[in-house]
């Protein structure tokens, strides 16, 4: 018996599932990036402050750290989705 083909258009149910995904990984790399800059334990928010301009210095930090949980998030999230498939 010859495999399913799948179909090639994208079911709206598995958009909404990526979008959930991908909100939960930008709530937790704000809320990481949020605890990094507020205990300095590791020294991060000093070295923002000693940059030479610690709001872009922070914004990048916060933007990067946020965009990286966010696309992880949705990676792990489809890959799920495309096991529940099978």
């Amino acid at each position: 018996m010859p495999p399913k083909k799948r179909s090639a258009v994208i079911k709206s149910g598995l958009l909404v599932e990526l979008a959930c995904h991908t909100f939960m990984g930008i709530a937790l790399g704000l809320g990481f990036a949020f605890a990094l800059t507020q205990v300095d334990a590791f020294g991060i928010s000093r070295l923002i402050a000693h940059s030479l301009d610690p709001h872009v210095t922070y914004m990048i930090f916060v933007g990067a750290l946020t965009l990286s949980f966010a696309v992880g998030a949705t990676l792990t999230g489809f890959v799920f989705s495309m096991m529940e498939e099978r």
